[in-house]
């Protein structure tokens, strides 16, 4: 059994907004049963219905976290239907998600990894109201993570274990001799382009160059590097091809969005021409 030992925190990720009490339900839900747990909002600004951004966020921010957090990813437009709900253990850390891709890319890449089915026949010492068909965030994904977190429940006692989940939405990054190929996952609030593509990827290409929606880009190493208005590439703090407009936003200059393609490939050298 993957090891776990809970750190008394829970994350939370959703494509909720902040209009209305839906995470503040949550939160109150997972305090009624564990007073003592530090819930913290990793983001709820996920566009509705876009597992793949929920699950790229995920991916690359749980290492910053205690060992032993549990997290919470709601971004579910099956919810109330026949899908399931996952419970993994990976890395020292448990995962709850709707079976829909949002853990796909994170649940492959693991060794180690025990992937459950929850079943809530298997739950009813933990008195779980009878679920509103809508909600499930509060009424099945904050009391689990509770008893989670409080170490009252282990992951092997939420349901079977399983061995393959709905798969990702988005195809992984495509890596050859002369290039990179990913797409944009998502936007951030500076209007900076976050694609798929692991910087490490790149690093068998010389003098790395960008393309994406007909421009040609110029991998650097930092906004600074060239001058305001311009375009520019570069790896994040995530560890992730950017494309960035210097003291502006690149989204609304380029006209792109989540799901374009880019593409990366080594510099070409100018064509000579005969005298």
């Amino acid at each position: 059994m993957a090891d776990f030992y809970p750190s008394g925190v829970i994350t939370i990720t959703t494509d909720f907004g902040h209009k209305g009490p839906f995470t503040a339900v949550m939160k109150g839900v997972i305090l009624q049963r564990f007073r003592q747990g530090t819930i913290v909002d990793l983001t709820h600004e996920i566009p509705a219905h876009w597992p793949p951004e929920a699950g790229f966020w995920l991916s690359r921010s749980y290492k910053y976290f205690p060992r032993g957090t549990v997290h919470v990813a709601i971004v579910d437009p099956g919810v109330g239907t026949e899908r399931e709900i996952l419970v993994a253990a990976l890395d020292g850390h448990v995962f709850m998600a709707p079976d829909n891709g949002l853990l796909a890319s994170l649940l492959t890449k693991q060794d180690g990894t025990e992937v459950y089915a929850l079943d809530s026949s298997r739950l009813a010492n933990l008195k779980l109201p009878v679920p509103s068909a809508t909600f499930h965030g509060r009424d099945i994904f904050a009391p689990v993570a509770a008893e989670l977190a409080a170490g009252r429940l282990r992951p092997v006692d939420t349901g079977r274990r399983i061995r393959e989940w709905a798969p990702e939405w988005l195809d992984e990054p495509e890596v050859t001799p002369a290039r990179v190929s990913g797409v944009i996952v998502t936007i951030d609030a500076f209007g900076n382009l976050i694609s798929n593509i692991d910087g490490n990827l790149l690093s068998h290409l010389a003098a790395p160059q960008v393309r994406l929606g007909g421009h040609t880009i110029d991998l650097v190493e930092t906004y600074g590097r060239t001058q305001p208005g311009n375009y520019l590439a570069l790896v994040n703090s995530f560890g992730v091809l950017e494309i960035a407009r210097a003291e502006g936003n690149a989204a609304e200059g380029l006209g792109s969005d989540r799901g374009a393609p880019v593409v990366v490939t080594a510099r070409q050298p100018p064509s000579s021409r005969g005298a």
